[in-house]
């Protein structure tokens, strides 16, 4: 389990941050309408949207506000869900597909609505630029473009043949590319700030450096316990996500935490920037192990790449990710990498989100599975909508339940490893 500490990690987001004044830890015993643990995307949109509708609300948050995934992301905010739409077809109806395909568009427009509303200054940017990593991934790629065209009349992409890919920047190695004109990017730390200043200046009240040690649901309410202090709320809204630890095991089997790394280089000189993302968008390739990458607001490459099953990090990340960079700009290899950072988000078997509600009184959202930017701020007003009465979007996205982890949360991880390195194997056999 990752060790939570009081303290951001070291990254260009926090190096380019202004950071908010340190909340307080909670020193008593509080009540409030709903108490929510987690101050990521998740946590911060529910308080957000309940203490505009006039809740009591309470966060607790065991380190700083977006000191997990929240703010150390690559920044995308992608359309659609992380599954594709064949998939969600395939499980659950085109009925159903379309339904969340609506609330994935629903996302982009979430996040893009709280910058502006709530005068978030994060870098916002449009278009996202998906590559074909691999020959047969180019067909796979040209048929969800027509088919998301003719059942679920998206305009907003278009096909780029290999021999075109050179007007999109220098990225070497790809087949193809799927350009979404409807996708977004941003600084997530500045977005996740922000967040919270909105959901403070409405009312909800945030304690940082108070971890939540115990919850335990009493008749129709809970009661959360920290170390110096506990709340007695009504309803409980669990945030975690790959932070979610022991607190409460009826949901742990549903996800697996994993790692992801991410570095910042240098600032590249505006026609270095230039040429490998004439858009400015942000990018991926088709990988299992997926490759991301985006440029900053000062020109530095911001670039995500190689995942890690156990507890433990590279000892040097930005060796670590080096390679996956390089792999896709040559051009770089006598860049400097100022920094290099780790976190742990939490995936799902299908990667579908798992959402849903326990005794009546406990609701939770997680394992986004890197898709975490849009999906989490809408699971975070779906949730407060459901506590307001207002459940009908809540209960479809709680019905989609992705299947649990074989072996509960003591076993999960040997079957995921091995499933991993397979499928990691096949991203390194050919092109």
């Amino acid at each position: 389990m990752t060790v939570i500490t009081s303290e951001y990690p070291n990254s260009w987001y926090l190096a380019s941050t202004q950071l908010l004044q340190t909340q307080s830890s909670l020193c008593d015993n509080v009540e409030a309408d709903v108490c929510i643990i987690g101050a990521g995307y998740t946590g911060l949109s529910t308080a957000l949207h309940l203490a505009k509708a006039g809740k009591r609300v309470v966060l607790l948050e065991a380190a700083r506000v977006g000191w997990g995934a929240s703010g150390r992301n690559g920044g995308h905010v992608g359309t659609g869900q992380r599954a594709d739409q064949f998939a969600l077809e395939k499980w659950y109806g085109k009925t159903t597909a379309k339904e969340l395909w609506r609330l994935g568009l629903e996302a982009v427009d979430l996040v893009e609505s709280l910058v502006t509303e709530n005068d978030i200054n994060c870098e916002l940017g449009k278009c996202n630029i998906h590559y074909a990593a691999k020959s047969a991934h180019a067909g796979e790629l040209r048929e969800e473009i027509e088919h998301l065209e003719a059942v679920y009349d998206y305009q907003l992409l278009r096909a780029v043949e290999k021999n075109d890919l050179e007007s999109l920047g220098s990225a070497q190695g790809f087949h193809f590319a799927m350009v979404d004109e409807g996708a977004r990017h941003l600084h997530p730390l500045k977005y996740c700030l922000g967040l919270a200043r909105a959901a403070m200046s409405a009312g909800a009240v945030i304690y940082e450096k108070s971890k939540a040690t115990k919850l335990k649901v009493v008749g129709d309410s809970a009661v959360i316990e920290t170390m110096t202090g506990s709340v007695r709320a009504d309803r409980v809204v669990l945030a975690c996500n790959g932070y979610l630890g022991k607190l409460y095991s009826p949901i742990a089997s549903h996800i697996m935490p994993i790692n992801n790394f991410i570095v910042a280089s240098e600032p590249l000189s505006e026609a270095v920037a230039q040429r490998i993302n004439p858009l400015n968008a942000s990018l991926s390739d088709s990988l299992f192990v997926i490759n991301y990458w985006k440029l900053s607001e000062d020109r530095r490459l911001i670039f995500g790449g190689g995942e890690t099953y156990s507890d433990k990090f590279p000892e040097s990340i930005t060796d670590f990710v080096r390679p996956h960079l390089l792999s896709v700009y040559p051009e770089l290899s006598d860049t400097r990498l100022d920094f290099g950072w780790g976190g742990t988000l939490a995936i799902t078997r299908n990667r579908m989100p798992d959402m849903g509600v326990k005794h009546g009184v406990v609701y939770y959202a997680q394992g986004f599975s890197g898709h975490g930017v849009p999906t989490a701020t809408m699971a975070g007003k779906l949730m407060a909508l459901s506590l307001l009465g207002d459940c009908e979007d809540f209960d479809l996205m709680a019905s989609v339940k992705p299947p649990a982890f074989p072996g509960g949360p003591l076993l999960r991880r040997p079957s995921l490893v091995a499933g991993m390195l397979f499928y990691s194997l096949l991203d390194r056999l050919g092109r």
